[in-house]
């Protein structure tokens, strides 16, 4: 048996894995967290949010990543609720916070205390996307927006009630006109600062006209300038939705004349300041009241030269006029020329109907007379056509009655030849039972029966005597038997 003997270095490396401590899974993985935690303490790190989930528990979980690795991180309950932004999947940001280690899956983490856009440019970038999008969808065309209320009665403002935001809308209201307004007190930055303005939209809308609250006629939407952070409030989807689903008129007044959000977009009116939307809200209650004296003078002056006009141009048609004594005199003198042309008329009148009357009595003799002789001449010829007619219709009379003799005697001759008794004449007899009726079988008649003998020239009475005949016997059915031949069966 060969025995191998071992060399210098294997010698060596087996004495080294000896001294070698060794550590459990936990012992190791908490010196591990240990090293970690102590040599990134605060770091600072750059990358594009994905996976983004929030609990309901309110930690959120996402991965930081760039083209070549992928960082997962936490941020707790406490510090989500102070970020300053809303995070989501696909912003590019700079996370502050630690890293970590998690025993339990060997994984390491970040945990984010704080966060901000990475760089102004990709706040513009993820800005103009949601522009494009929400402008896909028709929330800032010009056929949504409505007119403002020249004098709204009631003004609903959104905006924080601590700011100077407030202080100069109401101060600018109080000088151009006074009009009773109510306040929906929301924070304009920070954590659910969009949730709840949009939720104070929305809830301007839903009051009802004749409620306790009474229901604005105009909304304004206002907070003062800040940075594009400070503002992102207004940027988000639910207040831009919210904005463009209102039936309330509403003006934007978010930021400086310089800012624009997506709220101006959707809002019927933008105003570039808080204050330029007061202004724009009501009209100044000074030159309103000087407008309708100026109007009110105007039409004091134009109503006198109207009048003044028309009293002109009724004394013009008075002139014109003719004198109405002068009117009055003609119309005298045509009525007594109407009288006595009427005076006249009448005898006039009644000898043209006299002579009328005349001439159509003595036309009227006439024509009687002619009627009457041309009644009795179509009297004459009828008397003469009917004589004529009487003369013709004797002879066809006796005519028709020889024919009709004739016709008579044929038929009876005819009949006669028909009848019987022309049988009789020749030596036959008719014999008749008690009834009348013809006898025609000898069967039928019993004996000792009264029967009648009808003759020629009379009947004479007979007496049935004997027996009578015997009936004849029925034929035989075909096939039947006389009984001479047996049955073969």
């Amino acid at each position: 048996m060969t025995e191998t003997i071992p060399s210098a270095n294997e010698l060596a490396a087996k004495e080294m894995a000896t001294n070698i401590p060794e550590f459990t899974v936990s012992e190791l993985s908490g010196a591990l967290r240990r090293t970690v935690e102590t040599s990134f303490d605060h770091v600072r790190v750059r990358g594009e949010i994905s996976g983004f989930k929030r609990h309901s528990s309110g930690h959120l979980y996402f991965s930081l990543k760039d083209s070549e690795a992928v960082l997962d991180a936490v941020c707790w309950k406490g510090q989500a609720a102070r970020l300053g932004l809303a995070p989501e999947d696909g912003m590019e940001v700079i996370a502050v916070g630690r890293l970590t280690t998690y025993p339990g899956r060997s994984k390491y983490q970040m945990v984010v205390e704080r966060m901000e856009l990475a760089g102004q440019g990709a706040l513009l970038k993820l800005l103009e996307d949601r522009r494009r999008k929400l402008a896909a969808e028709g929330l800032f065309d010009q056929g949504r927006k409505r007119p403002l209320p020249y004098l709204p009665t009631v003004i609903g403002i959104v905006t924080s009630p601590t700011g100077a935001v407030i202080r100069d809308i109401l101060h600018r209201l109080a000088e151009r006109f006074p009009r009773r307004v109510i306040l929906w007190p929301v924070a304009v930055q920070g954590e659910g600062a969009a949730a709840q303005i949009a939720a104070a939209i929305t809830g301007f809308n839903a009051l009802p006209a004749d409620g306790a609250i009474p229901r604005p006629d105009l909304l304004i939407v206002a907070r003062g300038g800040g940075s594009i952070e400070d503002l992102w409030a207004f940027n988000e989807e639910i207040v831009v939705r919210a904005a463009a689903a209102s039936a309330i008129p509403l003006i934007s007044a978010v930021g400086h004349e310089t800012d624009t959000t997506l709220i101006d977009f959707a809002s019927d009116l933008r105003a570039p300041t808080p204050t330029a939307a007061a202004e724009k809200a009501v009209p100044v209650r000074a030159d309103l009241v000087a407008w309708i004296a100026e109007v009110g003078g105007r039409l004091a002056a134009s109503l006198t030269r109207g009048l003044a006009e028309r009293s002109a141009r009724v004394e013009a048609l008075a002139r014109a006029l003719p004198q109405p004594r002068t009117v009055i005199e003609d119309c005298w003198r045509r009525l007594d020329d109407r009288a006595d042309r009427l005076r006249l008329a009448l005898p006039n009148l009644l000898e043209r109907r006299q002579r009328e009357w005349e001439r159509l009595s003595t036309g009227l003799d006439h024509a009687i007379k002619l009627a009457v002789q041309a009644e009795k001449g179509r009297q004459e010829k009828s008397h003469l056509r009917l004589e004529q007619v009487g003369g013709r219709l004797q002879p066809a009379m006796q005519r028709l009655l020889a024919d009709q003799t004739r016709a008579v005697a044929q038929t009876g001759k005819l009949l006669d030849s028909y009848s019987y008794r022309s049988v009789l004449a020749r030596g036959f007899a008719v014999l008749r039972d008690e009834t009348g009726q013809p006898v025609q079988s000898a069967q039928a008649v019993e004996p000792g029966a009264a029967l009648a003998v009808e003759l020629k020239d009379g009947t004479v009475a007979v007496k049935a005597e004997g027996t009578p005949p015997a009936k004849p016997a029925a034929p035989k059915k075909p096939g039947s038997s006389d009984g001479r031949q047996g049955s073969l069966l």
